[in-house]
This record gives structure tokens, C-alpha cells and sequence, in this order.
């Protein structure tokens, strides 16, 4: 179990969680989309949020509820009547843990809706294309790779793909710390084993027969 620090030091650092209540309760496009919002802002209203996301404004109040009761966000500073929300943690990270049951098909769900979120990012970019300039369009990258490594050296590489992001994250909140010309773009890292080959090595192949024929 984490020790509790303070709402200041907790913000800045990632939360890793392998409870399945509160991975579902992060598993839901609009949940997701105010933690996205609430990522780039110091804090914001229901009202705020809901004029970033394009929801009812008693749509994300439920929602922001939600997030709040499972640990993802907690209240702002009240200025007046309005009631601001802000991120707890800078990151948020699910694991499965096989002392935590649920953990792993959990974790699937909520896999399968970030890249569901992130695949139409990607559809939304490659039809808009031909509207871009061509120095726009050449800036954005999508690269696929095989290659054959150690599970020690997957860990590395997974160690390093999380961190290449991570020296910018201080920017999507204040944007006194974005230098002139500062875009927002999007990663999306997703580093897999190969099934179908641990599959060919399971299966037999044919056998070599022997004899003069």
C-alpha cells in the first residue's frame, strides 16, 4: 500500500495500481477524456471540462464524482461557488498481479479502450493529410519493428520508451514552461510479444523420415 503524501508531491508522482474497482473505474471514454483535460490545466470546473470535451456539463459532473470517489482527481481550490478538480498523480499506470484477481481482464479492458481512443486519433490524422502542409505532415511518425531481445532487455527497453515523454510532462499543466513554437502531440508505445511465435515453437514440425526410398 503507497504512503499517503501530500496532494503537492502526490501530483508529481505516477500511481501504479493493480485493483480492478478502480482500473473499471478509469475504463470509460468519458472518464478518460477529463483526466486527459485535467492533465493539461491546472484545475477545472465541471462547466470548464465540459466546454474541453464537448459533454453535458451534468454529464462530467457525475463522471468527475466518479474519479474523485476512486482516488484520480481530488477538489481544487474554491473560488466562490465554483468547485475546480485537478489530477492527484501526474501518471496513472495499471498492472496485473496475480494476487488481485480481476486485475488482469481489467487491465485488457482498459488496454483495449486506450487504443481505441489512440487508433482513432491516428484515423482522424491520416484523413486529414491532404489538408496538411507538407512540413506538418512529415512531422508526424509512425514506425513498426521486429527484433528478438532478453526479458532483461525488454524491461530496459520498456524502462526507456515510458521515460521518452516524461521530460516533457511538466509542460501540459503550465504552459509558462512551453517554449515558443511548443505543439501538443501524442504517443502512443506499444512494445508486445509476438504470440504466433512462442505458438511455433510450442507446435512439432513435420519430422524428417529416414530410409532409402
Amino acid at each position: 500500500m503507497p504512503i499517503p503524501t501530500p496532494a503537492s508531491d502526490a501530483r508529481r508522482q505516477a500511481h501504479v495500481t493493480t485493483d480492478p474497482r478502480q482500473i473499471r473505474a478509469l475504463a470509460h471514454p468519458v472518464r478518460l477524456a477529463l483526466l486527459d483535460h485535467l492533465g493539461t490545466v491546472e484545475e477545472a470546473t465541471a462547466t470548464e471540462c465540459a466546454e474541453a470535451i464537448g459533454e453535458s456539463v451534468a454529464s462530467c459532473s457525475f463522471h468527475l464524482r466518479s474519479l474523485a470517489q476512486h482516488g484520480y482527481i481530488e477538489p481544487g481550490e474554491r473560488a466562490g461557488r465554483s468547485k475546480p478538480w485537478r489530477k492527484v498523480h501526474s501518471t496513472y499506470t495499471q498492472q496485473i498481479d496475480p494476487e488481485s484477481p480481476g486485475s488482469d481482464t481489467a487491465v485488457a479492458e482498459m488496454a483495449r479502450l486506450s487504443f481505441g481512443r489512440e487508433a482513432d486519433r491516428l484515423r482522424h490524422l491520416l484523413a486529414a493529410l491532404p489538408d496538411l502542409t507538407p512540413e506538418d505532415a512529415n512531422r508526424n511518425t509512425l514506425s513498426t519493428s521486429t527484433f528478438y531481445v532478453t526479458n532483461e532487455e525488454l524491461a530496459e527497453l520498456r524502462t526507456d520508451l515510458l521515460a521518452l515523454a516524461e521530460r516533457f510532462a511538466g509542460r501540459a499543466r503550465d504552459p509558462r514552461t512551453r517554449p515558443n513554437g511548443a505543439r501538443q502531440v501524442h504517443l502512443l508505445a506499444a512494445l508486445t510479444l509476438d504470440l504466433d511465435e512462442a505458438h511455433r515453437k510450442d507446435t512439432p514440425g513435420p519430422q524428417a523420415s529416414q530410409g532409402a526410398s
